[in-house]
């Protein structure tokens, strides 16, 4: 395990961050957050709640604005020109907590909407591969329901083949798994493994300890909008450096 994941970290950084600031307001939300993701890696980020873990990850393909400091996705600076942000969300894909869904469209529908429209793919393209990956997450079965006619756990794999269909190069998962019942976790989880172990390059917030302790090259802890620790899943968990990431540790696994 721990072999293939050295190879899987050697590829060049194709995200780069740079002292990111972020305020709400007053409210300083991210505080020089400075960090860089190699191809194929995959980054687990962990934090008590208001840490500043999803904001930071939103501002990644410019869902959050932010106002100091450099994000550069893919080679691409990301700033106010609308084209950088169009071309940066072609190649990063985001999964989100809740499955935004369209209830009045079947899966099959949901999944070729953007490929349709933003892509310009024609209908039996854009079909094609939603099938594809429909399978790849396990519903192929499911492709002419709707929404409503679904578990959580299978909208949120819907949401995932929507997500991989418009054939992203970075996935970005705002903890995909919190919205839903204990016994979905797990199959949501092992398609998020499933991609892992394909190569993709994964930055993910989640609460899903045994996931960033199997699955992850690196976690990534926020606390108070900045960057407490970055270590290898074994040292994190068995020997962390900071105060802080005990505390949170103790308070985690001890729950």
């Amino acid at each position: 395990m721990a072999e293939a994941k050295t190879l899987k970290t050697t590829g060049d950084n194709v995200i780069v961050c740079n002292e990111v600031q972020k305020w709400y307001g007053n409210y300083h939300a991210l505080r020089g957050v400075s960090m860089s993701v190699r191809s194929g890696e995959v980054i687990v980020i962990l934090g008590p709640s208001g840490s500043g873990k999803s904001t930071f990850i939103r501002t990644l393909n410019r869902l959050e604005e932010h106002q100091g400091g450099d994000i550069i996705v893919d080679g691409i600076t990301l700033s106010h020109d609308v084209r950088n942000i169009a071309e940066i969300r072609r190649e990063v894909g985001m999964v989100f907590q809740q499955f935004n869904l369209f209830p009045h469209l079947t899966v099959l529908e949901n999944i070729t909407l953007a490929p349709i429209h933003v892509r310009k793919w024609s209908r039996e393209r854009a079909e094609e591969v939603a099938m594809k990956w429909l399978t790849r997450v396990g519903i192929p079965e499911q492709a002419d329901k709707y929404p409503g006619q679904l578990s959580g756990g299978q909208q949120q794999r819907v949401a995932i083949a929507r997500t991989l269909t418009m054939e992203p190069k970075i996935l970005l998962f705002d903890e995909p798994t919190s919205a839903l019942d204990p016994e979905m976790i797990k199959e949501v989880l092992d398609v998020m493994r499933d991609l892992a172990n394909s190569g993709y390059t994964i930055l993910a917030v989640t609460h899903e300890m045994g996931f960033a302790r199997t699955v992850a090259d690196r976690i990534i802890f926020m606390d108070a909008g900045q960057i407490v620790e970055e270590n290898t899943p074994d040292n994190f968990f068995h020997n962390p450096k900071e105060e802080r990431t005990k505390k949170f540790l103790n308070q985690i696994l001890n729950h």
